[in-house]
């Protein structure tokens, strides 16, 4: 019976299953696709462990956001095809959520779809993007709007990757792992509320914690037509955050984690008033999530903007932006529309937070 796509290994348990996994595969070539961050910080100790092949082919981009687009995939094929990679290739995709959405997306698509394995090198990619098997690029400076669903052979998940991990890195991952305290319930949220990357052991374990939260949620609604939904909880007025400050030249660009937790802030108020959430529950939400984050200031034309950037998302339908919205810890509730005022209103609150 062929290895089950997808599953995830972490540490030491991880690097054997990557040679069991390459050896099962027999690749006729492979590739390790980095980005100019992962090749100085994570390449030497992925070479280090990932001795059984000695033979691969760096394939790199350029760091950051704004580089996950058609042109650098365009720049990639177009490398893979002079090096003479065919169906039975391997991409190994060695970075953060922009390598795991991006090399998943080229692998997914080049000669109508390659094998890959994910090396998540970020907290934000191992707790979520290199998780569930969405692959992605942005189109212009709107988020993910390109992209397949396809996972990786396997995710292989080292922890040693984050010490290298500048503090707003960490906390943009961190972000991810709140949403997944709230999905799972009030004693998970608890235990993210004390979480601290300087207690290795403890971290550790939420962090494996909030993997398998987010991959029992993807092995239940695996092609996102249900429940999956959940996962995007702060992300559409989030994604609209990110996207605006990202284009705005007058901004400084946010990572995703920032953006995410701005978007959570806004959805729990917005469940407070659509859906029931009980307003101690909302402040206790909102206090914590804005202590750990910079706090940005938006105007009413800001707001505006992000608004008609969420007409965009891709939970979208006949034309009406939904929400997903948070009855209670563990409790959500999909495809909730919600008025202009209301997100206005919603902006308010977070300004007087």
């Amino acid at each position: 019976m062929p290895q089950e796509k997808g599953l995830i290994y972490l540490n030491e348990n991880a690097w054997k299953n990557l040679d069991i996994t390459i050896n099962k595969l027999d690749p006729s070539s492979i590739f390790v696709l980095v980005d100019t961050e992962t090749e100085k910080h994570c390449l030497p100790y992925f070479t280090e462990k990932f001795n059984s092949i000695s033979t691969f082919s760096v394939l790199r981009i350029k760091a950051g956001e704004t580089h996950k687009n058609i042109s650098t995939c365009i720049s990639i094929w177009e490398e893979l095809v002079e090096l003479g990679a065919d169906r039975n290739s391997l991409i190994i995709n060695l970075g953060g959520g922009v390598v795991t959405d991006l090399g998943g997306f080229i692998a997914s698509t080049f000669k109508r779809g390659i094998p890959f394995i994910n090396i998540p090198t970020s907290l934000l990619a191992m707790v979520d993007a290199s998780v569930g098997g969405k692959t992605g690029i942005d189109l212009g400076n709107i988020k993910n709007q390109i992209g397949t669903i396809q996972l990786p052979e396997i995710v292989l998940i080292d922890t040693l990757f984050l010490d290298s991990l500048p503090k707003p890195q960490l906390l943009s991952g961190m972000a991810e792992m709140i949403k997944h305290g709230l999905i799972k319930g009030e004693d998970e949220w608890e235990k993210i509320k004390l979480m601290n990357p300087n207690n290795k052991q403890d971290f550790e374990k939420l962090i494996w914690d909030s993997i398998h939260i987010k991959n029992s949620v993807v092995l239940e609604d695996p092609l996102e037509k249900g429940k999956r939904k959940v996962l995007n909880f702060g992300h559409t007025l989030g994604h609209a955050i990110e996207s605006y400050f990202l284009s705005n030249n007058d901004k400084t660009p946010l990572l995703h984690g920032e953006a995410i937790a701005i978007g959570m802030i806004l959805a729990v108020y917005l469940s407070n008033k659509k859906v029931g959430l009980e307003k101690n529950k909302l402040n206790s939400i909102s206090k914590h999530i804005i202590s750990l984050y910079p706090k940005q200031d938006f105007t009413i034309k800001d707001i505006e903007e992000i608004q008609s950037l969420t007409i965009y998302d891709k939970k979208n339908r006949n034309g009406k932006v939904l929400f997903v919205l948070m009855n209670d810890f563990s409790n959500f509730t999909n495809d909730c529309h919600v008025d202009k005022q209301l997100i206005l209103n919603a902006f308010e609150y977070y300004s007087g937070l």
